[in-house]
């Protein structure tokens, strides 16, 4: 999405009938992330949702170790550089969106990510937060499914 938005060449060069490309083209996207992020909601799924914001500087280190690391050039495309181009662009659209899209239900945690093992700690306390929330608890099992249970257990100690 984010790329097509920064590229808004490439939407109208693909062949996408023009009813689908409205100039509320992205507003109408946003709407559609937000009602589908509340359907998940009411049917009990937690969203939670990460940007790890890395600096233009950052980024240019890691680009150079992807080239001069031969285990990590798998990481690195061309496009990733050439892209680096459109920097201020990408940083607008980033912050349309998540302002558009997180909500009280399904929220965007912003997370500065030059350093990982912060950007780690941050990442896992959400998540550990969004569980402890959830005030999970194992099933309680009844009476009559306890009895149950031992009966299966009798016939298989019996089993030769």
């Amino acid at each position: 999405m984010l790329v097509v938005r920064v590229h808004e060449n490439i939407l109208k060069s693909q062949k996408i009938p023009a009813k689908f490309i409205t100039k509320d083209v992205w507003e109408e996207r946003f709407k559609d992330i937000r009602n589908f992020e509340k359907y998940l909601h009411r049917n009990g799924t937690k969203v939670i949702k990460f940007f790890l914001n890395v600096s233009k500087d950052e980024q240019k280190k890691r680009f150079i170790e992807r080239v001069d690391n031969p285990d990590k050039n798998w990481k690195f495309s061309p496009t990733d550089a050439k892209e680096r181009g459109y920097w201020k662009e990408y940083m607008e659209a980033y912050e349309d969106m998540i302002r558009n899209t997180s909500t009280e239900k399904a929220p965007w945690y912003v997370v500065p990510a030059d350093n990982k093992a912060y950007a780690r700690i941050v990442v896992a306390s959400a998540i550990i937060n969004a569980l402890h929330e959830m005030d999970l608890e194992y099933p309680e099992v009844g009476k009559d499914k306890i009895a149950e249970l031992q009966e299966i257990k009798k016939l298989l100690l019996e089993e030769k």
